[in-house]
């Protein structure tokens, strides 16, 4: 029997991507439409602002970041950049959104300013396992031909989780 419930949960466990939607992550304290700093890393500690963090953890979840920039942009073109990491400072998955409309030098991979971001950060073990679908939906949603103009004309955070919400996500 136990080897039954064993698979049962991890085929329930396979399902989780699918059945998860983007929107669920956001909350509308974690968005915010006018970010105020003007560089890279000044964009990044106000994005891990958002969630709310203490210090300490703000400046352990920072060197993270970094270091995951330092391999390679975050910035994925279409003035998007969706920076990422596991760290212990988080119990869960945690997502943020931020826009910058004058555009920021973020190295994106289009050599582009980049006015989007979408901040995940996730546990580095993680039961639900859902940082890369999540991750994913975001790519996804990123590529959709009207969403770069119509996060440009959001004027509240509702409307950011209205539009997941009209794209399915």
């Amino acid at each position: 029997m136990a080897r039954v419930t064993s698979v049962l949960r991890a085929h329930e466990l396979d399902n989780v991507g699918e059945l998860m939607e983007l929107r669920d992550f956001f909350s509308e304290d974690a968005i915010k439409l006018e970010l105020a700093r003007t560089t890279k890393d000044e964009i990044l500690k106000e994005l891990i602002d958002l969630l709310g963090l203490d210090d300490k953890s703000e400046g352990m979840l920072f060197k993270m970041l970094k270091r995951r920039e330092n391999l390679g942009s975050t910035g994925i073109g279409r003035a998007i950049a969706i920076p990422h990491c596991r760290s212990l400072v988080v119990s869960k998955l945690r997502v943020a959104f931020g826009r910058k409309s004058a555009g920021v030098d973020f190295k994106a991979i289009d050599d582009k300013p980049v006015n989007f971001f979408f901040l995940i950060v996730a546990p580095p073990l993680e039961v639900s396992n859902q940082y890369l679908p999540v991750l994913g939906k975001i790519a996804q949603f990123s590529k959709e031909p009207d969403v770069p103009e119509r996060l440009l004309k959001l004027k509240e955070p509702g409307e950011f989780m209205k539009l997941l919400e009209e794209k399915n996500l």
